[in-house]
């Protein structure tokens, strides 16, 4: 049974970033993905929004770039432990690459690698009609970068931003204390 929002536990890790279970489950309800949706998952880490996505898109195919060759094979080895066949590693640093994968309809960003505007001009002609884009931040540098993007392409993209926290409670004795992780951004863009 596929459902949205594996536990953090269960993904292999090691020191690549992970985006977290919560931030996953906001930024795929986001997303929309069809079950036979062509997904780029840009900046992969250790692909837990591609396996996320492929268990959305059955029938689709998920291109997972990533450039660190340590985050590619944490892609592969969560692919296989979560038997999702349809995602398809790519070891590149984006924008490279993307003019050679099929039309998308949904685009994860987490990573940019500070090339954010040279990604989204990459991916802006591949992005099928009525298409989306969900990026993921964790610096308001990056977050602004990414609306002054859409405003100049404001003929293009309608834009939402949401800013998430969220903390876990952990047990102190006979106490639970709620315990912070980073706020991150969410942008979510579609073409009009």
């Amino acid at each position: 049974m596929n459902y949205l929002g594996i536990d953090d536990e269960a993904f292999i890790r090691k020191n690549v970033p992970m985006t977290k279970q919560e931030i996953r489950i906001l930024s795929l309800a986001k997303a929309r993905i069809k079950p036979d949706a062509i997904v780029y998952d840009i900046g992969a880490g250790t692909g837990s929004l591609s396996v996320e996505a492929a268990r959305l898109a059955p029938q689709g195919t998920v291109y997972a770039l990533e450039r660190n060759p340590e985050g590619v094979a944490l892609i592969r080895a969560n692919a296989a432990n979560f038997m999702v066949s349809n995602v398809v590693v790519k070891e590149v640093e984006a924008p490279a690459g993307i003019d050679a994968l099929p039309a998308a309809d949904t685009v994860l960003i987490g990573g940019s690698g500070s090339r954010l505007t040279e990604i989204l001009d990459a991916v802006t002609p591949k992005l099928k009609p009525e298409g989306r884009i969900v990026l993921n931040f964790i610096t308001v540098q990056t977050l602004m970068q990414a609306i002054d993007y859409m405003r100049e392409h404001a003929a293009i993209y309608e834009y939402e931003a949401i800013q998430v926290q969220v903390s876990r409670l952990q047990q102190l004795g006979p106490y639970d204390m709620a315990k912070a992780e980073n706020p991150i951004y969410i942008v979510t863009c579609w073409k009009k």
